[in-house]
């Protein structure tokens, strides 16, 4: 019998034909996996080499495959094989996998893992260890942190580190907003985060991309600050780029290798607000707040209210005896929101409080400036007691009127009407799911933030 005879060549690798293209991806789909190959081909091209009588003899294709990158490190992405399809994305469902070619995004090199430089640093650094130390923080602090740089207008560089002695690229800025004891990078960032889903994503949580073929060629980080629509499909983006620090709105998950991003946690997340020393955000009710109140939690609330733009209402403080800079303050943060009436009288209730130590709704403006509170794209919120069983008003019918423009009315049978009923409530509820809300946030009963997020 005669041994057949295969003729080995080498597609040019600028050929666009079928045909190369094909012996292209087959050749990157044969390499073992310390030079390059996906693992998943190694029991399957085992099982179908062909041993001829002469023996085997690896073609020099092998050879030039020995220049390709080794195996990324676990919790990094694969880089792209040329010719190769380019890879799932890692939650499919996302919109935003389509990249938007209007802004291609920042190019962004930057330094390796490194100490603090400067006059910021102080204390030792861990970085680059195979256990890095977790300086504990919450989200409000990650925020507040992020924004002094947006504030200060942070040149961009990876060769030079502002006062705080973080470097000043993408991956120095967010080692500063998360208080990492060193300057690290997109290669060694996710060591101290946990990977989540993108749909679980928090302010102060990061989205990464880190290409271990090229780090210098598209590797970026972003910080979240939380989503500016119910679709999910922006959100408001605090990073380092040329020229300088920026906030702004942003597609999910950023405008170029939009389906490589991968959502991470700081493991040393706290569930306290910053500046407080309290590890919950449990609301602690409304008697802790108003005149006369003299405790802990006034003092939270007024370092919350400072980093949020109310600074200008304390002359001293905050502090915490409850004083009108607390009230003013409070007020001018409820009505940014868009809230009127009872919902803005400058008491903290839950919905005031949950959005402040969370880190989300909007800023207080700078004085002069029109806020949400002076628009009339959104209505005043009535108030929690119009939307309960036995209700009928003009406002149940309003929000049952907005839900179905919105398309969360698949629970009406009919109507809807002035009357309150538990299609109402099947349809608030699917809405509050659809912002990421769950628990309690998410019982159906429409609050303030529910009301103005579904009129925005």
């Amino acid at each position: 019998m005669t041994v057949p005879a295969f003729e080995d060549y080498v597609p040019a690798v600028d050929c666009a034909c079928g045909g190369c293209a094909a012996q292209r991806r087959a050749a990157a789909a044969g390499l073992p996996t310390r030079l390059g190959g996906h693992p998943a081909a190694h029991g399957a091209r085992r099982a179908l080499v062909l041993v001829t009588a002469a023996g085997v003899v690896l073609s020099a294709g092998l050879a030039e495959a020995a220049g390709v990158a080794a195996d990324p490190a676990p919790g990094t992405d694969p880089a792209p094989v040329p010719g190769a399809a380019a890879p799932a994305a890692p939650f499919p469902d996302d919109p935003q996998d389509a990249a938007d070619p209007a802004d291609p995004g920042p190019e962004s090199p930057q330094g390796g893992p490194g100490p603090l430089q400067g006059a910021g640093a102080s204390g030792s650094s861990d970085s680059g260890t195979s256990t890095p130390a977790l300086r504990t923080t919450s989200r409000a602090d990650i925020i507040n942190r992020a924004k002094k740089w947006v504030t200060a207008q942070v040149p961009y560089s990876m060769s030079k580190y502002w006062s705080d002695g973080y470097r000043q690229d993408c991956s120095g800025y967010v080692s500063m907003a998360w208080n990492l004891a060193g300057n690290e990078w997109t290669g060694s960032l996710a060591a101290y985060g946990t990977r989540i889903a993108r749909e679980e994503l928090q302010p102060g949580d990061i989205l990464l991309f880190h290409n271990p073929a090229d780090p210098t060629k598209g590797s970026h980080v972003t910080i979240f600050g939380g989503w500016t629509d119910y679709t999910h499909t922006h959100y408001t983006a605090y990073e380092q780029t040329s020229p300088h620090t920026r906030k702004q709105t942003t597609p999910m998950a950023y405008w170029t290798n939009s389906g490589n991003y991968v959502a991470y946690r700081y493991k040393g997340l706290t569930a306290g607000a910053g500046g407080s020393g309290s590890t919950t955000t449990a609301f602690p009710g409304a008697g802790k707040f108003g005149p006369g109140a003299n405790n802990a939690y006034v003092t939270q609330l007024g370092k919350l209210l400072v980093g949020r733009g109310g600074k200008r209402f304390y002359k001293v403080g905050p502090g915490p005896a409850w004083s009108s800079a607390d009230r003013l303050a409070t007020q001018a943060f409820q009505q940014a929101q868009g809230w009127k009436g009872k919902e803005a009288d400058g008491i903290p209730g839950p919905d005031t409080w949950s959005l402040l130590v969370k880190g989300t709704g909007h800023d207080i403006p700078a004085a002069g400036a029109t806020g949400q509170g002076g628009s009339t794209a959104v209505p005043a919120f009535p108030g929690r007691g119009y939307f309960r069983s036995g209700q009928s008003n003009s406002h149940v019918d309003r929000l049952g009127k907005q839900l179905v423009k919105k398309g969360y009315g698949k629970y009406y049978l009919s109507g809807p009407g002035p009357r309150w009923t538990e299609a109402d409530r099947r349809n608030v509820e699917a809405f509050q799911k659809a912002q990421g809300w769950r628990g309690t946030e998410a019982d159906g009963y429409p609050g303030p933030e529910t009301w103005r997020r579904l009129f925005a």
